[in-house]
């Protein structure tokens, strides 16, 4: 028996070809709970926090009860004539809760954090080449915003909130090994894009500017800056890091150092030219 588990987009969920994703919310809000822990225990109470809040019905137990014995009933339709097995061997009532034994294998949530952790491994290593292509393999998991058509309670928001910030430190990462791999003009359109979509990331706009400046178009890299700037003067009241003026300044002075295939601003605690000229 195969089964498909898919949270980061649209919720979709198939056991041997076959949906059994509900069509009442709250159902699919205990699914997709279950999913992304998946093979451990979540508690009753958890269970009851995700889908009620601090505003449970009358009879909550015999309410979450009828939303699992549901999930059972269309785990049995699937797995009719295909596997032996029944729902309840695939959602487990456990002590104190419920559990959904399939293989993590089979959730992206958790193949996109396999490769993720992976590709920071990677490039840790210093391996840029096997850093870009596992993390590129990681994001692919993604087909839109996590859990996008299904209501959110506190704790299933934290977990999606968890996960797209993950999602912008993998993408970070990525382009960064592909920088350093030279591929700078190959980024020119993604990164316009993302500066485009997170007008406040400075991450983004550093690497925009460092491969626009590679690509032979250091006055476009300087107007990125001078947007950025505007941007977060005026909405935030501030000027952008240390990191980002020193970076700008070395574009306007052709440092030699946004030049060299290794610099990524990311690595940039503290001026590296400046740093090499003090050790000269």
């Amino acid at each position: 028996m195969h089964t498909e588990i898919n949270l980061l987009g649209p919720l979709s969920a198939t056991v041997a070809g076959t949906s059994i994703v509900p069509t009442a919310p709250k159902q699919r809000q205990v699914l997709a709970l279950l999913a992304l822990n998946v093979g451990s225990i979540v508690t009753v109470p958890a269970i009851m926090e995700e889908i009620w809040g601090d505003q449970p019905p009358r009879c909550p137990l015999a309410s979450l009860q009828t939303y699992v014995l549901n999930l059972r009933r269309r785990l049995d339709q699937a797995l009719a004539g295909v596997d032996h097995r029944s729902g309840k061997d695939i959602l487990v009532t456990s002590p104190g809760g419920y559990v959904l034994d399939v293989p993590a294998a089979d959730i992206d949530t958790a193949r996109y954090e396999e490769l993720a952790a992976a590709g920071r491994w990677a490039v840790n290593r210093g391996d840029n080449a096997t850093a870009a292509r596992t993390l590129a393999q990681a994001l692919r998991q993604w087909r839109g915003p996590a859990l996008v058509d299904v209501p959110t309670g506190q704790p299933l928001q934290i977990e999606v909130t968890r996960l797209e910030e993950s999602r912008l430190s993998t993408l970070d990462l990525r382009i960064d090994a592909d920088l350093r791999l030279g591929r700078h003009r190959q980024l020119l359109d993604e990164l316009s894009m993302l500066c485009a979509r997170h007008p406040w990331s400075e991450n983004f706009h550093a690497q925009y500017m460092l491969a626009l400046h590679r690509s032979g178009r250091p006055w476009r890299a300087l107007e990125v800056y001078r947007r950025l700037y505007a941007t977060v003067g005026k909405n935030l009241g501030v000027d952008p890091s240390r990191q980002l003026r020193h970076l700008h300044q070395a574009i306007l002075s052709s440092d030699p150092i946004v030049d060299d295939p290794a610099f990524v601003i990311s690595d940039w605690v503290t001026p590296m030219s400046a740093a090499r000229r003090s050790s000269a």
